[in-house]
């Protein structure tokens, strides 16, 4: 009898094993855009690294609600229906749909510039929920420094930012702070909607140095009609995201998302081998990088000094 039960025992756990199971990720996305595309093509490389195989012990489902809000809430329940092992909510609405909507499912944040103000975490150690995630906050000082680098007599700065998303409201709090104590002025535009953003541009033309751009993400779906206004207008366009400079700005100094999203692919992974995410402390994305377009700055007026030059990490343009 006991032979027969070792034999069996011998015959059957290779079918369960646990390296052997299918895996279901799910990842959603507020909407489409180089950067966010860049997080999501990181969590599936870094899945991929680590041996997990598409159609074989894994599965893959990915949406984007298109910038609405709404929609990123239904997507939020469709994910949750179909049980995946770990959800990865790229940007601010659709952590917030997805934290919302569950509280047992696994949950990777990324993209998220301050996941305390968007109430996912309560702060940066484990949370003991379902949440974890990592983080493109930057400071703001270092970002001013870099504006000054580019435009060294930098009076005013000019902001476009959609009111709904906390991302960009925490940056026009913290530009707002530290360009005063520089005694540089900050002219901020609310533009709620993509369509908004043209309009929005308009109103800072003769009164700023220079546009700064973060990762708003009505503001960087339509980053090609800004571009437009500030080519026309010679004002120099900066971001705090690499992908803008293949887009148009003249510099940006930021960190990679497709590194944030090798780094969130990383937390997926240690989840799906069995780590809970409320052990595992939310994370900041690392390594900043300086890029820029030389093109882009013969057509905004921008004389780049030959510290900046050396100083990059890429040229595009030359």
């Amino acid at each position: 009898m006991k032979r027969f039960i070792f034999l069996t025992i011998m015959l059957f756990t290779p079918l369960f094993s646990f390296a052997d199971m299918m895996k279901h990720v799910a990842i959603t996305a507020i909407v489409e855009h180089p950067s966010l595309d860049q997080i999501r093509d990181g969590v599936k490389d870094e899945l991929t690294d680590s041996g997990y195989k598409l159609n074989e012990n894994l599965t893959v489902q990915y949406k984007s609600a298109q910038g609405s809000s709404a929609t990123a809430a239904q997507i939020a329940r469709q994910f949750i229906a179909a049980k995946p092992d770990v959800i990865v909510a790229i940007a601010t609405p659709s952590a917030q749909a997805t934290a919302a909507a569950t509280k047992q499912i696994p949950v990777v944040f990324a993209g998220i510039t301050d996941p305390v103000a968007a109430k996912l975490i309560k702060n940066w150690q484990p949370t003991g929920t379902n949440i974890t995630g990592v983080s493109d906050y930057q400071e703001i000082v270092p970002q001013i420094d870099f504006m000054k680098k580019i435009v060294p007599n930098v009076k005013s700065v000019g902001y476009i930012y959609s009111p709904s998303e906390i991302n960009s409201t925490v940056v026009l709090k913290n530009l707002q702070t530290h360009l005063a104590k520089q005694n540089i002025s900050l002219i901020a535009v609310p533009a709620q909607r993509t369509a908004d953003i043209s309009t929005a541009a308009n109103t800072l033309k003769g009164k700023v140095d220079l546009i700064y751009t973060t990762t708003d993400n009505n503001v960087v779906s339509a980053y090609e009609s800004l571009v437009k206004f500030a080519n026309e207008n010679k004002i120099p366009l900066l971001a705090s995201f690499p992908d803008a400079i293949e887009r148009g700005a003249v510099a940006a100094y930021g960190m990679s998302y497709y590194d944030v999203g090798r780094q969130s692919g990383k937390l997926v992974v240690r989840i799906l081998k069995g780590e809970k995410p409320g052990n595992i402390a939310p994370e900041l994305g690392q390594s900043l990088r300086l890029v820029i377009n030389a093109d882009a700055a013969k057509k905004q007026g921008v004389n780049l000094s030959t510290e900046i030059i050396e100083s990059a990490y890429k040229i595009i343009g030359q």
